[in-house]
């Protein structure tokens, strides 16, 4: 039995939480696959969900069969496995099977710290999050959100919610992050860091990756808290500095950039640099879209325009909207997502692109401009309005 299959024999019972197959060798067979334990008349399955494009597809499986189907797909489908649940005496294990271009299966196993949480069996269950309520985790514990057994205190579960929800968003893009070197993450304007913290612990602590994380923000104090807490926990790679957005030079290559409630410009800021360093992955929470409120003028809509919260409102959405348009024009596939309000800020929308890195990507980014450049103009036109963000990648193409 090699190393793979010894690994499947122990972690495939019922305190398995999830399976996650991912970098796909050929995305019409599948894109992405996920494995759960689910009792079905008194009998343990294994449910796959396999994702083909838009369409998803359930199989329930005996043990045997998924552990077959697992090695299949990593023979012949996906080149990554991350796998968390318990090993045969209860103790909780994170483990990622990476497989090289040439076969080569490597299998890192990592047993940690704290209780097992056993998954939900049902058939249909209810949602269950990355991080379980009732399992401890370190950083929840620090920051107040959990109680030293890992109950979550009545009054941060919307925090709690609102952690598991980000880390779906960053679930659903690992593909593209690079497997061979240290990732470069920033989150500029980091404030009290939970979702920092969050991010550090899913990121290395469950999944693996070997990051280098650094939070920004304007409060001395802030940091000072952060950073002590970072060295409480051993997070050795995670450290924060007080600093500026716009003034922001103490990195030159960045895989992915962060930004949740930066007010107003600051978000254009955050934007551009990443940008300019080709960062893979950009998340953002943009909040405080002045600027257009101030600057829009339009006849047509004049009667619309007239009533101000209309008007505000009405000016978030589409300084939104054009900055995703923008990231478009320089080569990102960006969506632009609902999220859980921010403590700070009422403000809901996440805005996440991702780098288009295959060969073509200089051809779609030239194309995407073409065509975004001129539908962003006619908009902008329109409404008289000169965003922020467009100037400074202006600048940025004319360097």
């Amino acid at each position: 039995m090699d190393e793979l299959e010894k690994l499947l024999e122990e972690i495939l019972n019922q305190d398995l939480q999830q399976i996650v197959l991912s970098n796909t060798r050929n995305t019409a067979q599948g894109t992405k696959a996920k494995v759960r334990p689910v009792l079905i008349r008194g009998e343990l399955y294994f449910q796959e969900t396999l994702q083909k494009g838009t369409q998803v597809f359930h199989e329930n499986l005996p043990k045997e069969e998924m552990k077959e189907r697992i090695v299949r797909y990593l023979d012949e489908l996906f080149r990554q496995a991350d796998l968390q649940g318990a090993d045969g005496k209860g103790c909780p294990v994170a483990a990622t099977v990476l497989v090289s271009k040439k076969g080569k299966k490597t299998v890192k196993v990592r047993t940690m710290q704290g209780s097992g949480s056993r998954a939900s069996l049902a058939h249909d269950r209810v949602k269950q999050y990355i991080l379980m309520d009732g399992t401890p985790v370190d950083f929840l514990i620090g920051l107040g959100v959990q109680t030293p057994d890992g109950r979550v205190t009545r009054a941060k579960y919307d925090k709690f919610r609102q952690i598991n929800r980000y880390l779906e968003f960053i679930e659903d893009v690992l593909e593209a992050f690079p497997q061979d070197r240290t990732l470069r993450i920033i989150d500029f304007g980091c404030g009290k860091s939970y979702l920092t913290f969050a991010m550090y612990y899913y990121l290395h602590e469950l999944r693996g990756y070997d990051i280098q994380v650094t939070g920004l923000d304007l409060k001395e104090d802030v940091i000072q808290h952060c950073n002590e807490l970072a060295d409480k926990l051993h997070y050795a790679n995670l450290h924060f500095e007080h600093g500026d957005i716009g003034t922001y030079t103490g990195a030159d290559r960045v895989d992915m950039v962060v930004s949740l409630h930066a007010c107003d410009k600051a978000t254009d800021f955050a934007l551009e640099k990443a940008v300019k360093w080709e960062a893979r992955v950009i998340l953002a929470v943009p909040c405080c879209q002045h600027e257009l409120n101030r600057q829009m003028r339009c006849e047509e809509l004049q009667p619309v325009l007239k009533y101000g919260i209309i008007k505000e409102r009405m000016a978030a959405l589409i300084t939104d909207a054009l900055r995703a348009d923008l990231l478009e024009q320089q080569g990102y596939d960006t969506q632009i997502l609902e999220f859980i309000d921010m403590e700070h800020t009422p403000k809901n929308l996440l805005i996440r692109a991702v780098k288009c890195t295959d060969g073509k990507n200089e051809i779609r980014k030239n194309m995407r401009s073409r065509a975004a450049g001129s539908d962003i103009r006619g908009v902008t036109g329109f409404l008289h309005v000169n965003p922020t963000l467009e100037q400074l990648l202006n600048e940025k193409d004319s360097d």
